[in-house]
């Protein structure tokens, strides 16, 4: 598949093991991060942590990504499929509630080898899905059967957006197709007896600075189609970051309380009652990890 690589819905069509695409990683899994994770929704993280894997590179390079310096794929360490299967084992050992597969898009094969290997070694918590939405339909048919659970952004409505914060006019309709996927893979969202995700989808909605607008239309767009057989995390953790400061200025503050306040009394009014809510002070840098070693 990486020999004319259209895993993501860029659709490169190159050859990974000679040349870099939009995700600027190459065929060999390189991961960033392997550690206990407390900043996820209660049902994913809880006490105990969830064992996130952070892979290198991404499709999507939002303009203002806080996870940058792992989404052009310059930092990481790359590892064998045997050695990923062996992370998660380590994580499970470590007491992690799930295994967390952010961004993992790019290497959608590996994931599966790995799950699979993973499984027969005896790894039997749930396999969460985190992804920024932007996904095939096709690659996500892939992990049938690997994924409990699907954690997807939903990021814009407007395509215009779409297209200036993250060179994706395509975004809104991808996202819509990627996420019905998911609900048909998953289904209503299942829990166990101590409140943890066993399968389902959970949808997150990060909401940006002076676009409360375009986020209501998300959130009117996910009840009016999935109604309770999601749940929708409404977000206001984010954080500017530098790069954004002179090109996106109107990016270059946090969510006040107003907006976002008025992006969860808006769901209140529809009806949502299945959502995760965050308190505003998340919204800081200490709460982005260090991507300084891939196991720590």
């Amino acid at each position: 598949m990486y020999r004319k690589c259209n895993l993501c819905p860029r659709a490169c069509n190159i050859d990974r093991n000679t040349t870099l695409g939009v995700c600027q990683v190459s065929a060999k899994v390189k991961v960033a991060r392997a550690a206990l994770h407390f900043w996820e929704e209660p049902c994913i993280s809880g006490n105990n942590g969830s064992g996130a894997v952070f892979f290198s590179g991404c499709s999507l390079h939002c303009v203002f990504c806080q996870n940058e310096e792992i989404s052009h794929g310059k930092v990481g360490q790359e590892i064998t499929i045997e050695e990923l299967a062996g992370l998660y084992i380590d994580l499970q050992n470590q007491g992690a509630n799930n295994i967390n597969l952010v961004t993992g898009t790019h290497y959608i094969p590996q994931i599966v080898e790995s799950v699979t290997i993973a499984r027969k070694k005896g790894l039997d918590i749930p396999i969460i899905y985190n992804t920024s939405g932007y996904e095939t339909v096709e690659s996500l048919r892939l992990l049938e059967g690997i994924v409990n659970t699907y954690l997807p952004d939903f990021k814009y409505m407007d395509n215009l957006l779409a297209l200036k914060y993250s060179h994706a006019k395509d975004y809104p309709d991808v996202a819509k197709e990627a996420i019905a996927e998911m609900v048909r893979q998953c289904g209503k969202p299942q829990f166990d007896n101590n409140g943890f995700i066993k399968s389902g989808v959970i949808v997150r909605q990060l909401l940006l600075p002076g676009h409360v607008k375009d986020a209501k239309a998300i959130i009117k767009y996910l009840y009016e189609t999935y109604s309770d057989n999601i749940y929708i995390s409404m977000m206001s953790q984010y954080t500017p970051m530098p790069q954004i400061a002179s090109k996106y200025p109107e990016l270059n503050r946090r969510v006040t309380k107003r907006e976002y306040d008025s992006l969860i009394n808006y769901a209140i009014d529809l009806g949502v009652e299945n959502a995760f809510i965050q308190d505003r002070a998340v919204a800081k840098e200490s709460f982005i990890p260090e991507f300084n070693n891939y196991l720590n």
